[in-house]
This record gives C-alpha cells, structure tokens and sequence, in this order.
C-alpha cells in the first residue's frame, strides 16, 4: 500500500468522484485517494491515515459544506497537521473567505468551480513540490 495520500473533501458526490478520476489519471497510482463528504468525516479519514502511517499530503476541500465550512475546517486541519498543503475548492467563497484561509490555513491555492483540469492538476502537482 502506498504511503502518500490526498484526500478531497465536498458534499457533493459527483465533484468527489470527478476529483479523484482526474488527480488519478494525472498523478498515477502513487497515491491513495480518499474522499470525505463532510468535514467531520475529513478529520476521522486524516485520523485513520495517520494511524496507518500514511502521509496526507494535500488536501482538496469544497467551500461551502453542511456544518463547517472549507475554510474553517482547512484552518483547523493547518493547526494540527502543519505539513498538509491545503487547496480550497469553490464555487462561492466570498474573498474574505479566501483571505481567512490564506492566513489561517496556509492556503497553497483556491480553484473556482468548474474548476479546469489541467489547472487543479498543475496546482496539485506545485503543492506536491512544496513538500
């Protein structure tokens, strides 16, 4: 089992689904892809990985989600886990959102949805450099 991981967070399933197929098909079979849809279930995925000694690399977190938003939960995963490259994904951020994640999550990018392929791809892959 590989021992690198990037997890993509969204409530909604099909941008879930849509995410791994091109993050898999770009950046190969070195990487274990998981998906949360909430971020409650993306602190108990990030738990579990570490506890099987899988480095999560990046994060790919939707904006707006039932319960915390991307941005706030990017923060408090930044707190715990400082090496986590942190992406927000959206389709309605507002920019003092998107500032706020900046400053308290580290933000390495913010993608807008519909989000181009080779855009997400190349901002993964510049994330991935970072570590």
């Amino acid at each position: 089992m590989e021992n690198k991981a990037i997890l993509c967070v969204d409530d909604e399933t099909i941008v879930l689904e849509s995410l791994v197929e091109q993050l898999e098909k770009k950046l190969g079979e070195g990487y274990v892809y998981e998906t949360a849809e909430t971020a409650e279930e993306g602190f108990e995925v990030i738990e579990e990985l570490v506890s099987d000694d899988v480095d999560v690399l990046i994060i790919v977190s939707d904006w707006l989600m039932p319960g915390m938003k991307g941005d706030e939960f990017l923060t408090k995963v930044h707190t715990i886990y400082p090496d986590i490259v942190t992406v927000m994904l959206t389709g309605q951020a507002d920019e003092t959102a998107i500032e706020q994640a900046k400053e308290s999550a580290n933000l390495h990018a913010c993608v807008f949805k519909p989000w181009l392929e080779e855009e997400l791809v190349n901002i993964i892959k510049d994330g991935l450099k970072k570590l």
